[in-house]
């Protein structure tokens, strides 16, 4: 009696050639003796091999559904499916173990070259409005000797003569199963399929060396701590003078001596006497924009903040700047002199004779400018 090759790995007729694939490699994981060394289990792994050699190809899969033996037509598959050479289908097994098939041919000596990465140091002023910086970078170029081929002038790379240019050699096995083949990269060639007798004097045939360039490097405005600039095609040169990578610029902004930032917002302290609190002053301020005078209103409390708005870190994305807050510190005095503290005696007088009602009464105010007067002749 034939056997049912849909049955043997669990499909139905209809299957297509992927669930037909993934049955396969389902019952191959199970099933392979390394696995399972049982002997049943052999035989098991046999006749799943011999029903993936029949299904996975079209014209064997119709011989069989039209009720031929297309093993024995196709000249004997031997034990299972394995065929006269050995596994017909060791690169499914080893795409079922490892979830790809093994590669195939030379590999090129030319790849990308790696992504670099360097850092950047700017004032907040830069950070803040933008600008441009010439920076150095040590990194790896092609090679002006040999042009990236690695080779020595008026020398080539040739053809690898124990791989014939495959970049792979294989070997035979036997095993209970019949036999076995295998691949690995070429031992002589590194898998490149050619070799290079003659490496070139400068870059020892890597195809590139190291030299410092100089990059003119556009900081847009807003930038921060963090932030990274890309610049596509400026990192290193691949071996075999390969294509670029990319060069990323990080950002590192610098302390200010004034202000401190959060997000796009800036943020300052200003220090003013008691009696300017009281009466009201205008402090200038030296900011990103210039000089201007930060407007102090009578009866200003410590630890009151006072925004000048627009004048803060541009929006990186997006229009508009953030804002300057001017936080007032208001000092107190430590020791008073003998007229100093007559005056506060008189001013604490009349303010408890008199509502507290956060507006100077009538008296008050000539007050507090002799006690300004008093302050300020200290």
């Amino acid at each position: 009696m034939a056997t049912d090759y849909y049955a043997v790995l669990g499909v139905r007729r209809d299957a297509s050639q992927d669930e037909i694939k993934k049955a396969f490699r389902r019952l191959a994981r199970e099933l392979h003796p390394d696995v399972n060394p049982d002997p049943k289990t052999q035989e098991r792994f046999k006749e799943i091999n011999a029903a993936y050699e029949v299904l996975s190809d079209p014209q064997k899969k119709q011989v069989y559904d039209l009720g031929g033996d297309p093993l024995s037509q196709a000249g004997g598959g031997g034990a299972g499916g394995f065929g006269a050479g050995g596994f017909g289908n060791f690169s499914d097994i080893m795409d079922a173990f490892f979830g790809t098939a093994s590669q195939r041919g030379p590999r090129s000596r030319t790849r990308r070259g790696q992504d670099a990465m360097i850092r950047l140091e700017v004032e907040l002023d830069e950070a803040a409005f933008g600008t441009t910086k010439d920076i150095q970078v040590d990194t790896a170029v092609v090679c002006t000797t040999c042009s990236g081929e690695g080779a020595a002038p008026g020398t080539s790379a040739q053809t690898c003569d124990m791989c014939r240019g495959r970049g792979e050699v294989s070997q035979v096995t036997r095993s209970f199963l019949g036999q076995v083949m295998t691949s690995r990269p070429c031992p002589q060639c590194q898998g490149f399929g050619t070799v290079v007798p003659n490496p070139c004097p400068e870059c020892a045939g890597d195809g590139r060396v190291r030299s410092r360039r100089t990059l003119t490097v556009k900081i847009p405005a807003g930038v921060d701590n963090g932030t990274r600039i890309q610049l596509a095609g400026e990192g290193e040169v691949g071996p075999g003078g390969g294509p670029a990578g990319d060069l990323y610029v990080e950002i590192h902004e610098l302390p200010h001596p004034t202000f401190q930032r959060r997000g796009d917002d800036l943020h300052c302290t200003v220090t003013i006497p008691m009696t300017a609190a009281c009466l009201g002053t205008k402090v200038p301020l030296e900011t990103l924009d210039g000089l201007e005078e930060v407007d102090i209103r009578p009866g200003t409390q410590s630890g009151q903040s006072i925004p000048l708005h627009g004048r803060g870190v541009t929006h990186l994305r997006g229009g508009g700047r953030g804002d300057l807050i001017v936080h007032v510190e208001v000092t107190t005095p430590t020791k008073l002199d003998p007229e100093q503290e007559r005056l506060l005696r008189e001013l604490a007088k009349l303010r408890g004779e008199e509502r507290p009602t956060g507006q100077f009464q009538p008296g008050q105010q000539g007050l507090f400018s002799r006690l300004k007067d008093a302050f300020n002749g200290r």
